[in-house]
């Protein structure tokens, strides 16, 4: 059988990407490719601006433990005419010089709460992965830096005969326990021990500095399996 790194993704809130707008930053319900080839490159304390092609070739696969809630925060941006003010010393003083000039607008970042989520690995240098994830470089978040990991990630190698089953052996946290798996996703083609259908989400990298993404073909399926969850 197969090897495959397993690890979970616990955290009170998340964000995982979607298009992003100057007015409304959304979110998937899931995290998607680049998100998690973008962890994987914290943990090994790669910058945007480094090699990923050895993250770029992994297979992935992703999966959700219950369901998400859905949650919008507002926030007001304030911008100051060029106009009103020449080469301020600081945000204030250009607030200030600016008066009733300053232009406000509402804006709003959406995120998911309760996230549980699984991610297997495999076609890589899994236990150098496995190692960074216990040790990683860079702190890792699960979106957004206002979305901390509530649990360690626990890698694991495990053979199994695909993701889906691989995934049967996660050690979710002690006030989580088992679980059933609601849903995964991985590329198109891959078995996931049931019958998946094809959707497109626009999550593979293109060019990590400018934050430019493609799509990208991936299977969805909906296996009854659950985790182990950790011991008590």
């Amino acid at each position: 059988m197969p090897e495959f790194l397993i690890f979970q993704l616990v955290a009170s809130l998340g964000a995982m990407g979607e298009f992003g707008g100057h007015e409304r930053r959304g979110t998937l319900d899931l995290p998607g490719r680049g998100a998690l080839l973008g962890l994987l490159g914290a943990a090994l304390g790669r910058r945007r601006d480094g090699d990923f092609s050895d993250l770029d070739a992994l297979s992935v696969a992703v999966a959700g433990f219950g369901p998400t809630q859905y949650l919008r925060d507002y926030h007001t941006v304030q911008t100051v005419p060029s106009a009103a003010v020449k080469a301020p010393q600081s945000r204030p003083q250009a607030l200030r010089a600016a008066g009733n000039r300053v232009n406000t607008t509402l804006t709003s970042r959406d995120y998911r709460a309760d996230c549980v989520f699984g991610v297997a690995v495999w076609a890589g240098d899994l236990p150098v992965l496995a190692a960074a994830l216990r040790r990683p470089v860079f702190a890792l978040w699960l979106g957004r830096k206002a979305c901390p990991l509530a649990a360690p990630p626990d890698p694991q190698i495990v053979t199994a005969d695909g993701p889906a089953q691989a995934m049967a052996h996660l050690r979710l946290p002690p006030w989580i326990g088992p679980r059933a798996m609601t849903v995964i996703v991985a590329d198109e083609g891959t078995d996931l021990g049931a019958t998946a259908r094809i959707e497109t989400r626009h999550d593979r990298p293109l060019d990590r500095q400018l934050w430019h993404f493609t799509q990208g073909r991936y299977a969805v399926a909906h296996p009854a399996i659950m985790t182990q969850g950790a011991p008590r």
